[in-house]
């Protein structure tokens, strides 16, 4: 299973026209009505809800050829690979008894079973894409309540663990790559001005993880009192203007510093180039750069689709999964200064 994964590219990391929007995700929380939510169900019951749940996706033809797994059968390096590939949350990697996943062929939409809601469905694409996956996301959660009747009340609409998930129970994400905010110190302010506004930022791998290799993941906070709809249209509005901002950071950093960016970002190459160790940080550190060295046109002979694949094959899990076995912290270096120095000089 894992050798299809290392060897196809991401679907959602495709060509896009958008360079500071990395990718859109929209997610819906959804929790069957005749059973206690997943911490309050028993291990039988939450093993009942996942074979109810996976019976209800083969049902469905899009689904026909994607893969379901129990969680209890994976170890820690495979929970560590797919939380790598933005398909589970930290969550489901903890006890795993009666949690599920499930993976459609192209990775684009998976749904993780028993995390902190029965169900937790997502669809990712590249770019600025949060209506079209709006209107694909709704199609199939209508076909899921054909076989499924899902918790809800009409004053509250659908129930969800978590209070700030009730209603709507969406919560749709951008992935944003903003260095220019980042090296211009303005990006604090922004996320500050975010969190006033009810929305919310993390890190590259979602919930209590850091900013590495200068992204964002901005999405709404709240999912009660405003439609699915309304929700999206002003993550958009935001996402939108954060967007200007980097812009006009990434404007300012050219006029006033060129030079200096241009060592920063010509150094930064040098380093993956040429590096035998080199740790994830680094690496997202450097990445950053060098992309967005090849968005102001200042590296010409690299191209974006490499840069954006690098960014998730040289994370730990991938490099081990890759080489077949558990590499101590300094073999992972090696390795992936190996594949940042093959990549790098095999595309020019």
């Amino acid at each position: 299973m894992f050798e299809e994964f290392l060897e196809k590219q991401l679907s959602w990391l495709g060509d896009s026209s958008e360079n500071i929007i990395f990718s859109s995700r929209i997610r819906l929380a959804r929790n069957l009505s005749e059973y206690p939510f997943p911490h309050k169900a028993t291990s039988s019951q939450r093993e009942e809800i996942r074979e109810r749940i996976k019976g209800a996706i083969f049902k469905l033809e899009e689904f026909k050829d994607s893969i379901f797994v129990n969680m209890e059968d994976l170890n820690a390096l495979d929970k560590q690979f797919f939380l790598e590939r933005h398909i589970i949350s930290q969550e489901h990697m903890v006890s795993s008894s009666g949690k599920g996943l499930m993976i459609s062929s192209g990775e684009e939409i998976s749904m993780m079973v028993n995390e902190e809601d029965h169900i937790r469905f997502q669809i990712l694409a590249g770019g600025f894409r949060l209506d079209e996956l709006w209107e694909k996301i709704n199609y199939f959660d209508d076909r899921l309540t054909s076989y499924l009747k899902f918790a809800f009340l009409p004053d509250l609409g659908y129930l969800t663990s978590c209070p700030t998930n009730i209603g709507t129970a969406l919560r749709a994400s951008c992935m944003l790559h903003l260095p220019g905010l980042v090296m211009t110190r303005k990006i604090n302010k922004i996320l500050e001005l975010l969190a006033k506004l009810s929305f919310t930022s993390r890190g590259l791998f979602g919930e209590g993880t850091q900013a590495l290799g200068d992204f964002f993941q901005i999405s709404n906070q709240v999912s009660l009192g405003l439609s699915e709809k309304e929700l999206i249209e002003n993550l958009v509005g935001i996402v939108k203007q954060v967007r200007e901002q980097e812009e006009e950071a990434r404007i300012s950093l050219v006029k006033r510093q060129k030079i200096t960016l241009e060592d920063k970002i010509g150094r930064a190459l040098g380093i993956l180039r040429n590096a035998y160790l080199i740790t994830t940080k680094e690496a997202l550190s450097y990445l950053s750069l060098l992309y967005l060295g090849i968005d102001l046109g200042i590296i010409k002979n690299i191209s974006q689709k490499v840069v954006k694949n690098l960014f998730i094959v040289i994370q730990p899990a991938h490099l081990q999964k890759k080489e077949g076995r558990m590499l101590r912290e300094e073999e992972r270096d090696y390795v992936r200064a190996y594949i940042l120095r093959k990549r790098l000089k095999e595309d020019v």
